[in-house]
């Protein structure tokens, strides 16, 4: 039987649905906050420590103060409760001064995905940070969806491939190179994309979407997308999964592999 979802508020933990926070929150009202999702395997947290220091850096570029230790610890007792089951539990630190871990079962994905080029025109005050403020982020994916494609996919006006709203992206050219915008463009610094590159050999850059379009075989990569293979990109069909595709799949395995055992 699956494990009711659990919260964590500050250290007190409750069914999710009875978990309340105190208002006012800046969190809530202005989504001023940062965030991270972590996949669990059997209950254990993958990248664990880079999520932390990812959200430690969000929060330092908001000027945001937060107990870590206690946010720490008060992980530790939420997954503990949760047991070992596969899901995913997000943090959140809020302006109001919240510390918040909620599990959450793992998202329903098709064994494909297509995409749709959304123009975008990043906040630079906000590049690199993994802020609350995700409205932006859902709304592309529903101007996707309308397009009939799955996901979205943020590109500038000027035609620079940039990133899905909550995942990176890789695709390979009709040569086989693998390819994923570098981290010079305004996008966020992804862990699974961080494990990818570490395993297989990518090429970096400024590409134009024609680029993509061009491409032989593309994938999503994310925390619950680990590597998702691209049927379509602005309803141009591709491959899939190709090798390159299998081949990040097989590297990210091995990582997590190495990560949980560990």
């Amino acid at each position: 039987m699956r494990s009711e979802p659990l919260a964590s508020v500050d250290g007190r933990i409750t069914p999710t649905a009875e978990a309340v926070i105190p208002l006012a929150d800046d969190g809530l009202y202005r989504g001023d906050g940062a965030f991270e999702v972590i996949r669990l395997y059997g209950g254990r947290p993958f990248a664990l420590a880079e999520h932390l220091e990812r959200l430690a850096r969000s929060a330092a570029a908001i000027e945001l103060a937060y107990d870590g230790e206690a946010l720490h610890r008060e992980l530790d007792a939420l997954l503990a409760r949760h047991g070992d089951e596969d899901a995913i539990v997000r943090v959140l630190v809020t302006r109001g001064g919240r510390r918040i871990a909620v599990t959450e079962p793992l998202p329903a994905y098709g064994e494909s995905t297509t995409v749709a080029s959304v123009t975008y025109r990043t906040t630079v005050v906000l590049d690199g940070v993994k802020s609350l403020s995700y409205a932006a982020n859902m709304h592309a994916t529903r101007i996707a969806r309308a397009r009939g494609a799955d996901e979205a996919l943020f590109v500038s006006p000027e035609g620079t491939v940039l990133e899905p709203p909550t995942s990176s992206i890789f695709w390979a050219t009709p040569e086989g190179v693998l390819r994923t915008p570098s981290l010079d463009n305004p996008i966020l610094d992804s862990i699974t994309r961080r494990h990818i590159m570490r395993a297989v050999e990518v090429e970096e850059g400024t590409f134009h979407i024609d680029d993509l379009r061009g491409a032989s075989e593309a994938f999503l990569a994310s925390t619950t997308r680990e590597v998702h293979p691209i049927a379509a990109v602005d309803g141009r069909p591709l491959a899939w999964p190709g090798p390159r595709t299998l081949e990040a799949r097989a590297a990210l395995a091995r990582a997590i592999e190495a990560d949980i055992d560990g």
